[in-house]
């Protein structure tokens, strides 16, 4: 097990976690947890990113351990890439695009789901809070949804829209987990449809390469180096994303979203975050 990765610039998200809880509505791991499930009757009409967040957790990941406070992979509210300062809940919650519009449990792997709606643009942002545990699930899931393989829907404010590989984008964000397990699943995509992906973990350019090209998934933004999978980067680069910017410009505004808040040159965040293979 490689002890690398997420942690080595991060310990300053100790700063400020979330600590209020979220009553579990089913505790039980269903089918479509995990099993790839195609549903495309949805409002095309809207648009949709969908963010996969494998929970830090210092147990069952081959990470340099931080606070247990903040690697408790079964713990959204505390964990270091959701209920903290810079994690994915917290950081748009804040945001001054973003508007929360539900936030609820669906089972034991997939421990909470947000659902934003950006408010210029006809945009939703789902994100899910998988079970640090469960890592590889998370992937393989992140993958599958790039290549087309999986492929659902939701409902809210009256409208049905497309996560998964109904989603324009997908994202992942984590410890790489590609450094600890290897996948044998085939990624193949499934539809010819190609979506954007982006990947916000250590060296992921280097790991996730030889599946990310089988899904036929563009890579608009990920890493050649160890890095904080911090959730500006991410906010930062959708902004220009939902404003159909180039990927150079989507690339070059996570760059400097990450220099800005790690305290790096530009230059040594645009070494660090590229764009395509």
């Amino acid at each position: 097990m490689i002890k690398i990765c997420s942690i080595v610039v991060v310990l300053l998200i100790t700063l400020g976690c979330d600590i209020k809880t979220v009553k579990p509505e089913n505790t039980q791991i269903t089918a479509a947890a995990i099993t790839p499930v195609n549903n495309n009757n949805f409002d095309t009409s809207y648009k949709t990113i969908h963010v996969l967040v494998a929970l830090c957790d210092n147990k069952y990941q081959g990470i340099v351990p931080v606070p247990a406070a903040i690697g408790n992979g079964q713990d959204p509210n505390s964990n270091l890439y959701w209920g903290c300062v810079f994690g994915i809940r917290s950081y748009f919650k804040n945001s001054a695009s973003w508007t929360l519009l539900k936030r609820y449990s669906i089972d034991s792997i997939k421990m909470e789901r947000l659902i934003f709606k950006n408010k210029k643009q006809n945009y939703y942002l789902v994100a899910d809070a998988y079970n640090g545990k469960y890592i590889k699930q998370c992937t393989v899931e992140f993958l599958q949804s790039c290549s087309g393989q999986a492929k659902d829907t939701l409902h809210i404010n009256n409208k049905t829209i497309g996560i998964n590989g109904n989603a324009t984008l997908v994202a992942y964000i984590g410890h790489d987990g590609l450094m600890d397990f290897t996948l044998n699943q085939n990624f193949t995509n499934t539809d010819n449809i190609k979506r954007e992906a982006i990947i916000l973990a250590c060296i992921s350019k280097r790991y996730f390469a030889p599946h990310l090209a089988a899904t036929k998934a563009n890579p608009l933004v990920w890493s050649t180096g160890l890095m904080s999978p911090e959730a500006y980067t991410l906010h930062d680069a959708l902004e220009s994303y939902i404003n159909n910017a180039s990927a150079e410009n989507i690339r070059s505004s996570a760059a400097k979203a990450y220099s800005k808040y790690q305290k790096c040159s530009v230059k040594a965040a645009r070494n660090l975050l590229v764009t395509g293979f």
